[in-house]
């Protein structure tokens, strides 16, 4: 009972992770009900950049409770359930992302970005989180560790 009372409400978020060296990881994240940064539910975003070491994952098969170093991720990916709001000053950035595995990711990077500082190059420099995200289609995201990624080409004139 004692337990129970200190235990922290989460939702369960469904998610495809991509480790180094174990590869393909199916599974779902702990998410806050609440996000810190705003109304809505805690993101995987925000779970992945958030400055702790490592993030919980419970996985399907073999069933259980996994801590993943987030420098070990290469890559999540999961379906969008409700589409965020756009932010003021938002760009679209088409490109590609061409991995050390190999992979090739293609999307769009929808971020809100100072005037000045719109251009891809900029977003890849200025932002100091660990993980970019890339909408893959279909409200398909992808949650990419920037350490993890060998070039990005912009897929249109930016």
């Amino acid at each position: 009972m004692e337990q129970e009372a200190l235990r922290i409400p989460k939702l369960l978020k469904p998610v495809t992770l991509w480790v180094h060296p174990e590869g393909r990881v199916v599974g779902s994240l702990f998410l806050h009900p609440q996000s810190a940064r705003g109304l809505g539910e805690e993101q995987p975003f925000e779970v992945l950049n958030h400055v702790v070491p490592f993030v919980v994952v419970r996985c399907d098969d073999p069933q259980g409770i996994r801590f993943y170093s987030k420098r070990a991720i290469v890559r999540v990916e999961y379906r969008e359930t409700q589409p965020l709001a756009e932010s003021p000053g938002q760009v679209c950035l088409d490109c590609s992302l061409y991995m050390m595995d190999g992979a090739l990711l293609s999307g769009i990077i929808k971020e809100a970005l100072p005037p000045g500082q719109a251009r891809l190059y900029d977003y890849i420099n200025i932002n100091d989180q660990r993980f970019i995200k890339l909408h893959t289609g279909d409200s398909g995201l992808c949650l990419v560790n920037k350490a993890y990624i060998v070039r990005i080409t912009p897929d249109n004139d930016t």
